[in-house]
């Protein structure tokens, strides 16, 4: 028998293997492609899906568990990639299901401070196995409550609390009597500071492995929060000083704007330099970085005035979009729930590539006016489905139409990933998510 007969009997016998190997391989080199496309306002096959990529682009741990079980997948624990929300992982084999893009890559440290690396296996209050970071101990005291510890040091007070009956974890403000004259920026600064060789060989290792997937990676390396009242109390810090009461500071956005400044200012010199460092370690095997999750929109209005916003915010955003255009390849995603129609313009001309979660149960948020006004300028990485009203309270098929018709009017000539309004939350039917997966499915294939 001849080398060619041999060939052509293997592949023969081996054809559908192959074709579905090939398949996946196309599929997935396709990802990072298609995203890019996508935030360049390029048409795409398709409608690109992110989940799990961010910490506000996520599902929780329940969600995540129901549907393993749904799709027949193995039982094991699931892996908590943000305890303070309890997000769940959603592992290859769920990224192949729900035709995933994107793959995320965080720092080498969570919320709390705790090493990124270090796991352990847990039961959650609601009875869920799971795998956590090392220091968080989800024991119940007799009040049903869930104490965490920054560094879990429990020699220190608690930085947060599952209240019972919680699914996600809430800070705990251990704001110190404030004297103005001694108020000093450096306090709000302590979390805040250069990346060791440590830390970038780890972010090294994480982008390359999440490179190597072919999907596009989107990296939440921190350090720029400029006001995220997620991080005001710093929750990572065992003795938090400075301002660390949220409606402290929120009074502070208007009361103490040069305090503010000076936090804003120093934070971007750090994290410039820390990018620059970044850069130089990974270049562009990034795609794109999620840089601030502060929010400037509640449901029927906003958190500032816009001349608040183009004082305080403005100037240093562009301080650092400006510099990561001009250095890097990177693209910029801003988070900010809520009614923002009013901030957009701002969002803009900061130079911010693509705005999340696209709130469009928000006032003035209607998806079509948006893509009309904004869909030029600014990717839309989210708006896929209300989580307020449609997923957690319609029917599956109302819950499939609505996602049909989203991507319709949002995926218009590029400028949209596909995302829900948020993370997924943990009391949302499965079957209503499973419904959404559906859908996306029969657009893509």
């Amino acid at each position: 028998m001849s080398i060619p007969e041999v060939v052509f009997i293997y592949f023969y016998a081996n054809r559908e293997a192959i074709h579905l190997r090939y398949q996946l391989n196309h599929n997935i080199m396709n990802s990072k492609n298609k995203i890019r496309k996508t935030i360049n306002h390029q048409t795409t096959d398709g409608i690109p899906v992110d989940f799990g990529a961010t910490t506000v682009t996520g599902m929780h741990c329940r969600i995540v568990e129901e549907l393993r079980k749904h799709y027949g997948l193995r039982e094991k624990p699931v892996k908590i990639i943000d305890p303070f929300q309890m997000l769940g992982e959603i592992d290859e084999e769920l990224q192949e299901i729900i035709g995933i893009d994107t793959i995320g890559v965080s720092g080498p440290k969570d919320i709390f401070n705790n090493d990124a690396s270090e796991f352990h296996e847990q039961i959650t209050p609601w009875g869920q196995r799971v795998m956590i970071a090392h220091p968080i101990n989800l024991a119940t005291d007799k009040e049903g409550d869930v104490y965490i510890y920054a560094e879990g040091d429990t020699n220190y007070p608690p930085s947060a609390i599952m209240p019972a009956q919680c699914y996600f974890i809430n800070a705990i403000e251990r704001q110190q009597p404030i004297i103005e004259e001694q108020l000093n920026p450096s306090d709000n600064l302590e979390e805040y500071g250069l990346l060791s060789d440590k830390d970038l060989a780890w972010i090294k290792q994480e982008v390359e492995q999440a490179s190597s997937t072919g999907k596009a990676v989107v990296a939440g390396f921190g350090g720029t929060a400029l006001g995220d009242v997620a991080f005001i109390p710093g929750m990572g810090l065992k003795n938090p000083h400075g301002i660390r009461s949220v409606s402290e500071w929120y009074i502070s956005t208007m009361m103490r704007q040069e305090y503010i400044h000076t936090v804003f200012d120093r934070q971007i010199t750090i994290a410039i330099e820390n990018y620059k460092k970044i850069w130089d370690t990974v270049g562009d095997k990034v795609d794109v970085v999620f840089t601030c999750g502060t929010d400037f929109g509640c449901q029927d209005s906003q958190f500032c005035s816009i001349d608040t916003f183009n004082e305080l915010w403005l100037p240093h955003y562009k301080r650092m979009n400006d510099w990561i255009h001009t250095h890097t390849t990177w693209k910029v995603f801003k988070h900010s729930c809520g009614a923002i129609v009013p901030i957009l313009p701002g969002i803009i001309e900061a130079g911010f590539d693509i705005i999340n979660p696209v709130q469009i149960n928000a006032k003035n948020m209607d998806p079509t006016f948006l893509k009309k006004e904004f869909g030029s300028k600014l990717t839309f990485w989210g708006g896929g489905i209300d989580t307020q009203r449609i997923l957690p309270y319609a029917s599956p098929k109302e819950v499939y139409d609505h996602v049909l018709r989203q991507c319709d009017i949002l995926g218009q000539d590029g400028g949209f990933i596909f995302n829900s309004v948020h993370n997924i939350q943990a009391n949302v039917p499965v079957e209503n998510v499973i419904a959404m997966i559906e859908a996306l499915s029969s657009i893509n294939n």
